[in-house]
Order: structure tokens, then C-alpha cells, then sequence
């Protein structure tokens, strides 16, 4: 897998094939990247899972955190890292010992460690690096343009504006070369000064 770039039909098939997702790193702090990311997702109606050991006995938009991964009590699709890249191997690993293998394993913005990847798909799992699925989900849907940003997404109509669980076509066409080049240059100057 050439994790320098991912064909839209990859996002999208993982998108549109997951259901529930945890997020590791998930905060309650309404500022915070995870919580934006964590609320979106909720709110197209994926299963969300906060994993923060430091926020047990709390919840993320009524969702309970969990300490780790091995505390869910449910079947994860998905697991959204939202850690620094010299935590993703110990997240990998753990997700490698829970009872039932997660399906993808997505690394945020920033987040890149082609070892801990190659574990994930060693063992069937699909892994993505230095993307968002919310951004991901917008671009793939035509949502993000209601900011003014080019999607790259190509349709003689307008996406609706979603409701609270509405999850809007991820099947929409969209201009070859999709790639998210100021995610390649973020996680490119993060390198540079490590």
C-alpha cells in the first residue's frame, strides 16, 4: 500500500464501511481538533467511542470514555488515532489483542508510523496515515464546499445540509488527484523538525 496517497474509492470504502469507530485521544475540551472530529463523525451517525484514560467517568457528546481499547464492550470497526506518531506502535498493539481485529486502523493529521502500518496489515487490517475522516467525509461529500473550500468533487447539485445522524453520499464523482497536499506538508515540516 502506498501510504503517500489514497484513491478516493480506498476512502471511501472505508468510510461508508465502518460503523463504529474509537477514537484514541478523544477529548471533552471544546476546542480541541478531537472533539470537532468526534461530534462531526457522531453526528453523521457513526458509532463514536472516546478512548482517554484521563476522562473516565466523563462523556464526549453523551458518549462514555473508556480507559483503553480492551475496555470496549463492543466490536470496534474502526480505530482513529489521535496521538503523537511515537504512540501509534502501542495503540496498534493493542488493538493487535483485543478478541475481534479491528477492520482499519486511521492515524490523524500529522500521524505517521510505517512500521506500526505495516503491523496493522500484516494482519488484515487497512491502515491510513496523516489524514482526517472528517475532512475526508466532507471533501467526499461535497459538505466541505459550505465553507468555500474546493472539494474536488464533481455534481450539478448541491449536498443537502445533514440533520443530527444523517450520513450524506460518499459515492459522488470526484476530480482525479484528490490528494490533500497541505496534510503531505504539515506532516512533512513535523519530520523536518523532529
Amino acid at each position: 500500500m502506498n501510504h503517500d496517497a489514497y484513491s478516493d474509492s480506498y476512502i471511501r470504502e472505508i468510510l461508508t464501511g465502518v460503523k463504529t469507530i474509537a477514537m484514541v485521544g478523544a477529548s471533552p475540551v471544546n476546542v480541541r481538533p478531537s472533539y470537532f472530529a468526534f461530534k462531526y463523525l457522531a453526528e453523521r451517525g457513526y458509532d463514536m467511542i472516546p478512548i482517554n484514560p484521563g476522562q473516565v467517568g466523563k462523556t464526549l457528546v453523551g458518549k462514555p470514555f473508556f480507559a483503553s481499547l480492551r475496555d470496549v464492550d463492543r466490536p470496534i470497526d474502526m480505530i482513529d488515532i489521535f496521538r503523537n506518531s511515537d504512540r501509534a506502535m502501542a495503540i496498534v498493539d493493542e488493538a493487535l489483542s483485543l478478541k475481534t481485529l479491528p477492520k482499519i486502523i486511521w492515524m490523524q493529521l500529522g500521524v505517521r508510523d510505517d512500521a506500526a502500518a505495516a503491523k496493522a496489515e500484516t494482519a488484515g487490517i487497512k491502515v491510513v496515515m496523516n489524514r482526517c475522516p472528517k475532512i475526508e467525509y466532507g471533501r467526499l461529500t461535497s459538505e466541505i464546499q459550505w465553507m468555500g473550500v474546493n472539494s474536488r468533487t464533481l455534481s450539478s447539485k448541491r449536498a443537502p445540509i445533514p440533520t443530527s445522524g444523517m450520513r450524506l453520499s460518499l459515492n459522488r464523482a470526484s476530480v482525479g488527484g484528490g490528494a490533500t497536499t497541505a496534510a503531505d506538508r504539515i506532516a512533512k515540516d513535523k519530520n523536518n523538525k523532529s
